[in-house]
């Protein structure tokens, strides 16, 4: 139950808001699998709860901007799954691997790391587990600028996801619903459009039904998504409507302390300096530049 709850307030609000309490939760999850007298089914459910909790330590300290940290938590995780015998979990954590890969760029070490992933869940993985691989795997294609892999991996994802049936998905997967979906597919035609700008609408639409389809728990993930919505339609020219999702993102920003969020602010606001000639473009720049300034300093202390 607490690894439920650590992994609850992680998806609302990142940025390891209590990392501290899970690191204590490892430990004494450590403490018990030193004592050798635990059943061999109890001793499998503590290293199950180790898997769990590690792995939610693993994305909070890369949500907070402490990669290296993150990926110990990650190998931790990995290895406690293996010894619960849960290949699935496995998977998602290979995943998790490979997302922290896309954001570093090294695009090729993460889509070996989701194929890696895809064949260690194999036939056990559940519809939402395979939707969210195949959307890993559309990520790595739309950064090697392969559109038409990225196409069909993102079919196939959709296609997965209709067969998702909640009661019998493993309850760290329940992130993954129509507005992840949405989500992650159009940040993904988000990032193609800038080369690309034909597919500027299908983004737009995507990520507008993700802002849509979001719930008051994930502000993290509300705030990337309105990031990404505003930064499409800077894509398309269209400065009043980009600043009006602007201003709205920002006030979203102000409620997480997610490094995610703030690194996608300084992307958004990169491109938006360009075009600071439209008016309302300028003063939302007014606007996000106290803040990127106040992050720095912070990060300098």
């Amino acid at each position: 139950m607490a690894a439920r709850t650590f992994r609850a307030w992680d998806n609302q609000f990142g940025g390891g808001l209590r990392r501290k309490a899970v690191v204590g939760q490892l430990a004494e999850i450590a403490d018990e699998l030193r004592d050798f007298s635990h059943p061999q089914n109890l001793t499998r459910r503590l290293h199950g709860v180790m898997a769990d909790l590690a792995e939610t330590a693993a994305t909070m300290s890369w949500d907070s901007g402490q990669g290296g940290i993150a990926q110990r938590y990650y190998l931790l995780a990995l290895r406690s799954a293996k010894a619960a015998d849960d290949p699935v979990f496995c998977a998602n954590i290979l995943a998790g691997m490979a997302r922290q890969q896309f954001y570093l760029g090294r695009t090729i070490e993460g889509l070996e790391l989701v194929r890696l992933a895809q064949d260690v869940a194999g036939a056990r993985a559940t519809p939402a587990v395979r939707a969210m691989l195949f959307t890993r795997e559309a990520w790595a294609y739309a950064q090697q600028g392969r559109l038409s892999a990225f196409q069909r991996a993102t079919g196939r994802a959709q296609d997965a996801f209709r067969d998702v049936d909640p009661a019998v998905e493993p309850h760290w997967i329940s992130y993954f619903d129509q507005a992840e979906l949405a989500g992650v597919t159009g940040g993904r035609l988000l990032d193609i459009a800038h080369q690309a700008p034909e597919y500027a609408d299908e983004a737009a639409t995507w990520l507008s039904q993700a802002v849509r389809a979001r719930g008051v728990g994930s502000v993290r993930s509300t705030a990337l998504d309105q990031l990404g919505h505003a930064e499409i339609r800077l894509v398309q020219g269209e400065f009043d409507e980009a600043a009006r999702l602007g201003h709205a993102a920002v006030t979203t920003v102000e409620q997480t302390r997610s490094s995610r969020v703030r690194v996608k602010l300084g992307q958004f606001y990169r491109h938006a300096e360009t075009r600071t000639s439209a008016r309302p473009i300028a003063e939302l720049c007014g606007r996000i530049k106290p803040m990127l300034r106040a992050e720095d300093a912070a990060a300098r202390i």
